[in-house]
């Protein structure tokens, strides 16, 4: 008997808030790797930058570097010349690369903070931020056409030896860069006790290395590569880094600086070895430009982000713009208004003196750099800084569940959802009524707010199967009483 094998289906290649990422080996291959960067090929060459060159970056994931060289072959093909990262790399390094360059654009290959088991396709615009919707609808489209046959490539070797690859080491540059608005010296110089968590991802050493040199104690763990990250997903968020906040209580460090697993999203711990969770992050970062910095432009956020953005910016008389989540809305955002400082709720944090992108080894040491000044104005420790913020800012209460869904049913999921969340949405929580609700304008989710302040947000991500539900509120009893909600709504459907 004669078996004939279907022929599959082309897997449908959609760029969430954050790129395109999947499972390894199931929709993410080689394959799929090229498709994605075919799409980026003929973006440049229908604009006729081929000669910038595209910069290309990965990460410390499963083969991370193979599926690098995968897609560098494509672009090779087009005769598009590619800057090639010579070591894994933190994911804003490709943005600094694409910058100082001037090239047409640049391609990380990594899933961030997404499990173990995935990877990713990241795309960088010529001005460092995250490709916006114009570039990746582009992209989609192109991919869209093309199922995986006929794509051309050039081998990697060949194209290196004609002179059409170049391996860059960014740490040079990216230190020189980071001076211009930073001054490390005094960083290095501070009589003070840091320890660092890259959670074995791709920003392992770089800290350490920044500040070495001077009085500065840097303590890092996790510096290995390991693929399986711990058996964590590598988000600096808890449970992830209990194990570095057990480190911090035990006593001995002033501060806990962390980074997730490509090194572009930020996290904190308090003298305690208490989170800092990424709210609290956002309104620190823009208290310490608007107060120790006397910066006075506008401020970036996701609709998940911090209500003290609007109560720091009325006292300081600074504008606050509300993006979709996603720094593909927020960096372009940043731009568009020059804005000093973009985050989201993820813990992605991006300046106008810096990159309108992510850097979590920057927003690190910009909140090093803050408590440090705190320490000379008298707030020290920095439970006592995090203290003062609160006192000028208001409170922020902060809870975040994520619900997993079964990765087959989930976009059947999504649609019971949406219907759920019109025909049963919550009428107020913590016994006060919803005066607001917020439908996100790209159609993922529903934001509640109460008279307070306070909010509710039910949300299912772009790049993963899950559904988050977010509060923000001025009391743990109303945080408590948002996310059970929240939670018990999506659990019903």
């Amino acid at each position: 008997m004669t078996i004939i094998a279907e022929v599959p289906t082309p897997t449908r290649i959609v760029f969430g808030t954050d790129g395109w990422r999947a499972r390894v080996a199931d929709d993410y291959t080689y394959e799929n790797v090229r498709r994605c960067a075919h799409g980026v090929a003929r973006y440049v060459v229908d604009r006729g930058e081929t000669a910038k060159g595209v910069v290309v970056a990965y990460d410390r994931r499963f083969a991370s570097e193979h599926f690098a060289i995968a897609a560098a072959e494509v672009l090779l093909a087009h005769d598009i010349p590619v800057a090639y990262a010579a070591s894994a790399v933190p994911t804003q390094m490709s943005s600094y690369e694409v910058v100082e360059r001037g090239a047409a654009a640049g391609v990380v290959i990594t899933a961030s903070h997404n499990p173990w088991t995935d990877n990713g396709f990241k795309v960088k615009s010529p001005s460092g931020s995250a490709a916006g919707p114009e570039i990746l609808a582009a992209l989609e489209a192109t991919i869209a056409e093309n199922g995986g046959t006929g794509i051309p490539r050039r081998p990697f070797a060949e194209a290196e030896e004609a002179g059409l690859v170049e391996r860059y080491d960014p740490f040079v540059g990216y230190e020189r860069f980071v001076r211009r608005s930073l001054d490390l010296d005094a960083l290095k110089a501070a009589d003070v006790s840091v320890l660092v968590d890259p959670m074995w991802g791709s920003g392992a050493g770089w800290i350490s290395r920044l500040l070495a040199g001077g009085r500065i104690r840097v303590t890092e763990i996790h510096q290995e590569r390991n693929p399986y990250f711990g058996g964590v997903n590598p988000e600096p968020i808890r449970p992830n880094i209990d194990e570095a906040l057990g480190i911090i209580a035990g006593g001995g460090y002033d501060l806990g600086l962390l980074l997730d697993g490509d090194a572009d999203r930020a996290g904190a711990a308090d003298e305690r070895g208490v989170f800092i969770h990424q709210l609290q992050v956002y309104g620190l970062l823009m208290y310490y430009l608007l107060e120790h910095r006397g910066m006075r432009q506008d401020v970036v956020k996701s609709v998940n982000t911090t209500s003290m953005a609007e109560r720091l910016g009325e006292r300081y008389g600074v504008g606050v713009h509300e993006t979709p989540v996603g720094f593909k809305y927020v960096g372009p955002k940043m731009i568009e208004t020059d804005a000093m400082m973009g985050g989201e709720e993820s813990g992605g944090y991006g300046f106008g003196m810096h990159l309108p992108e992510r850097d979590g080894i920057y927003a690190d040491l910009m909140l090093l750099d803050l408590f440090l000044r705190e320490k000379a104005a008298g707030r020290w420790p920095a439970s006592r800084s995090i203290a003062h913020l609160h006192e000028i800012a208001g409170g922020s209460f902060y809870q975040r569940v994520d619900l997993h869904i079964e990765r087959s049913g989930y976009a059947a999921f999504k649609d019971r959802l949406k219907v759920a969340l019109d025909e049963h949405a919550p009428d107020g929580f913590g016994g006060m009524p919803i005066v607001r609700t917020q439908p996100l304008s790209t159609a993922d989710g529903v934001k509640w707010s109460i008279a307070d302040g306070s909010w509710l947000l039910i949300r299912w991500s772009g790049t993963e199967p899950l559904v988050r539900v977010y509060t923000e509120s001025t009391s743990q009893d109303l945080a408590d009483a948002a996310i059970a909600v929240g939670e018990a709504l999506v659990r019903a459907v």
